[in-house]
């Protein structure tokens, strides 16, 4: 772990960094590859004249390209955002925002996160895939053909599920392939279906049980549950697949890589997984102070979870901040080390972390609900989708009373000690005085309410020290001129 937080300059130097190097597409293929007709079009329905592109770091070798063929083929102005804020996968709108765009083509891998400030139109990769091959392999991996299948897959393989499906239909007669959506009045998609409910994932039409999640939608047989159903991916291993699989932990999952062109039975013991995050929902118990991260500026309601944790978080006793840094790395983290645990606001796929490299752990709001609302209890079932967590969401629950709660202690599963969970509870919300000292309970008992300043205090170094009236008082003095690579003075005599 120590040389994540340092490395010797050697290493530095001596370090192999592989590269891909990917050929950018020809001219006349980035109409197929990129839609452009279909972008212009769309540009020039709305009359927007400041279009932000976003592209992965995959696909920037392309953008000057597309941006050339846009410019050509409507009067807007593209600009490219070349490195969004966060990830990838979710819409970066303070990025096109800075510009001034008026709207956002999101190019490749997605998440399909609502956003609501600007207009904006999903441009998918079509990634090659041998769909006789697939088929080859959903047949070994299924033998049975009355088994109940979902077909799952990645956005970029979208174009090859129809043909997909035309060769597996005929055969198994209760399959089922999942369809792409986009939610909001602002979000476009050529092709898709579009909703405007804001938490749609259970409905009933024509008796069917029509369950909508991560922007893929798909129906149940009347009197069937998700249980019931096995599901099959088509795509590479990596984040999609870990949320689904975490999401739906009770169904069998199989997969095709188009790449290795290989299926397999997915191993994963999700067993293990979920034990690994019940041990970070006991951290969090055991922790006094949270850490807030914001992940993600562009995912619908982000403001509203952030308000609804630090309450949750204040009425459990503890205390909170919260931090915004753009992509998350060891060393950003390290810097706070008066923060017990953190807890990460992003999407879906970017919320499930793996934090076994960072100080301290990395939970998901859903966890950090487990550690400190006592009416949320840990179950099988797991929500990566923060959004599920909001009032009138569908894994919504209310707050324990302060009343009922009282005083209980129980023992920490990880050191045996005893802790309370309401030993804050008291502290008012908004306070006018700098006092670090409460009464809890009209009681004598008194508790430190402003953990990091300390844990500040307790440090044998913090910072640079002032020693007000320790210095003796000099005139100042021309200093150097220049930049720190070569100042002018560099290599004569001082002044």
């Amino acid at each position: 772990m120590a040389d994540a937080f340092s490395s010797s300059s050697e290493t530095v130097i001596q370090r192999v960094v592989d590269v891909t190097v990917r050929t950018n597409t020809p001219v006349e293929k980035l109409e197929e590859l990129y839609q452009i007709k279909k972008t212009c079009d769309f540009i020039c329905e709305h009359q927007f004249k400041k279009v932000a592109l976003q592209f992965p770091d995959e696909l920037l070798g392309d953008s000057v390209a597309v941006s050339e063929e846009i410019q050509k083929n409507s009067d807007a102005t593209p600009f490219v955002l070349g490195d969004t804020s966060y990830g990838s996968c979710c819409v970066d709108e303070v990025a096109a925002e800075h510009v001034g765009a008026e709207c956002i083509v999101h190019y490749g891998s997605t998440c399909l996160s609502p956003s609501k400030r600007l207009p904006m139109m999903y441009v998918f990769e079509k990634r090659p895939v041998d769909v006789e091959k697939c088929a080859s392999s959903f047949r070994e991996l299924y033998p049975d053909t009355q088994s109940h299948i979902i077909i799952l897959y990645d956005v970029n393989y979208s174009h090859a599920i129809n043909d997909l499906l035309s060769l597996l239909s005929p055969e198994y007669s209760n399959l089922v392939a999942s369809e792409l959506v986009v939610e909001g009045e602002q979000c476009y998609s050529h092709g898709r279906i579009k909703i405007q409910t804001n938490d749609s994932c259970l409905s009933e039409q024509d008796n069917k049980q029509v369950i909508y999640e991560f922007g893929r939608q798909f129906s149940l047989k009347t009197g069937s549950s998700i249980t019931d159903y096995s599901m099959f991916y088509v795509g590479q291993e990596g984040a999609t697949l870990r949320n689904f699989m975490m999401t739906w932990n009770r169904c069998s999952f199989c997969s095709f890589d188009p790449v290795t062109m290989k299926g397999r039975i997915e191993s994963i013991s999700i067993n293990r997984a979920l034990m690994k995050r019940y041990y970070a929902i006991e951290r969090a118990k055991d922790a006094n102070v949270v850490g807030i991260l914001v992940g993600t500026l562009g995912v619908a309601d982000y403001l509203a979870i952030i308000q609804q944790l630090k309450d949750t978080i204040r009425r459990a006793g503890k205390k909170s901040y919260m931090f915004a840094m753009g992509k998350l790395n060891v060393p950003k983290l390290a810097n706070f080390l008066e923060i017990d645990i953190f807890v990460l606001i992003a999407c879906p796929e970017n919320s499930l972390l793996d934090s076994s490299e960072f100080y301290k752990p990395v939970v998901t709001p859903f966890e950090m609900e487990v550690a400190c609302n006592k009416n949320r209890e840990w179950s099988e079932e797991y929500v990566t989708d923060f959004r599920h967590l909001l009032p009138g969401g569908l894994n919504h629950v209310p707050l324990a009373d302060q009343q009922e709660d009282g005083d209980e202690t129980d023992v920490s599963l990880i050191t045996g000690a005893l802790r309370s969970h309401n030993l804050l509870s008291s502290e008012p919300e908004q306070s006018s005085f700098s006092s670090s000292v409460v009464l809890r309970n009209q009681t004598m008992t008194v508790a430190n309410t402003n953990s990091a300043a300390s844990f500040l205090a307790g440090r044998s170094w913090r910072g640079l020290e002032q020693k007000l009236g320790e210095t003796p008082v000099v005139k100042a003095v021309e200093g150097r001129r220049g930049i720190a690579i070569a100042y002018e003075e560099e290599g004569t005599s001082s002044r």
